[in-house]
């Protein structure tokens, strides 16, 4: 494959150590893709195949696990905050931006499903910073079809202070309705850094309440080009909020698509000639907005002093694309940076932690 994995390790302001990874092209990037992934998800398995292919198509695709998820430490998939998420994104995403071989480059957020909502509040922070945007199945509002009852609401709220962590949220399996393809399926379910427990109660508020703030903010904080796409079988998020989405958002420059009998999971859980279809979409998306006539400017980027640490990973030697991932020691906080590399799309090697519950 035309580039390189990495794999590096960061403190966010909060001392709490992140994963992050990378797929890089061996020539000079197109432009920067960030990855926002979903409830309960992380980048370097499940989102494996998208910083594969677009790294393919000559971007620099950069991931992080939120607090709690995939690799990075934190009580599993607890949401205290959902703006701790927006800020250590922003940090950690303006830092790579910052560095001296991007700072020209176009820089575009890809978020999937929680992930779009983040995208989002990311762009809200920073109106002029990002070149645009791709919405797989965002969560950017709350369909009405599954939002709660306002007493039910304010019965969870009363409780979330004295049991924030509790798994006492009922929910239906979402890997079950989210991803089409049995053998996919399965293999989603048996990545154990996927979070498939309950839902814990502030968790399910804080998204909660992110997904009727951003709802009601639609038609006047959206405004860079974005591509929301959705599958119309979807029964995770509802295929009408992006339609929403791309109705209200304030955007000169937005596009929508709708995939009839498509399922939540558009990249991952789809057939391969459905996934096919999906990111040559993407990526001609892409191709059209990093050109030279069709860029917008943004925000520019000189340097940027953040709370983020790096942190030294021992670098491996290159493996076989049919190695299975190994266990490691967690890394000790420097301050100089080490990345780890593979070639790209490759799997390194995986720190397994069992995070504070």
């Amino acid at each position: 494959m035309d580039g390189e994995y990495q794999e590096v390790y960061i403190r966010n302001s909060r001392g709490v150590q992140l994963f992050t990874c990378r797929w890089l092209p061996f020539s000079s990037p197109k432009a920067l893709v960030f990855l926002c992934h979903g409830y309960g998800m992380e980048c370097s398995g499940f989102m494996r195949e998208c910083g594969v292919r677009l790294a393919n198509a000559g971007y620099a695709v950069f991931g992080i696990d939120y607090e709690g998820h995939g690799r990075s430490r934190g009580a599993r998939c607890y949401i205290k905050k959902f703006e701790n998420i927006v800020n250590d994104c922003n940090e950690f995403f303006k830092s790579i931006c910052a560095e001296e071989e991007y700072r020209d480059k176009c820089r575009f957020l890809y978020g999937e499903s929680m992930g779009g909502a983040v995208a989002l509040l990311l762009h809200k922070k920073e109106p002029t910073f990002w070149n645009g945007a791709v919405l797989v199945a965002p969560m950017c509002k709350i369909s009405e079809k599954v939002k709660p009852h306002p007493l039910v609401i304010n019965v969870l709220t009363r409780v979330e202070e004295i049991i924030p962590k509790w798994k006492i949220v009922p929910t239906k399996d979402v890997i079950d309705s989210a991803f089409k393809d049995p053998v996919k399926r399965e293999e989603i379910r048996s990545n154990k850094l996927i979070y498939q427990d309950k839902p814990r109660l502030k968790t399910a508020l804080e998204m909660l309440r992110t997904s009727m703030s951003l709802e009601h903010t639609l038609h006047e904080q959206v405004r860079l080009p974005f591509f929301v796409l959705h599958g119309e079988a979807d029964t995770v998020t509802d295929p009408e909020v992006s339609r929403a989405l791309y109705e209200k958002a304030s955007s000169a420059d937005k596009t929508i698509k709708l995939y009839p009998g498509m399922w939540h999971g558009l990249t991952s859980g789809e057939p391969d000639g459905n996934v096919e279809i999906v990111f040559a979409d993407i990526i001609t998306w892409l191709e059209k907005h990093t050109s030279d006539d069709n860029s917008v400017v943004v925000q520019p980027i000189h340097t940027y002093r953040n709370a983020i640490l790096k942190m030294n990973t021992t670098a491996s030697p290159p493996q076989t694309i049919n190695k299975q991932h190994q266990q490691q020691q967690s890394p000790q906080p420097v301050r100089t940076q080490s990345h780890r590399r593979y070639f790209c799309g490759l799997k390194g090697r995986r720190l397994q932690h069992h995070s504070a519950m």
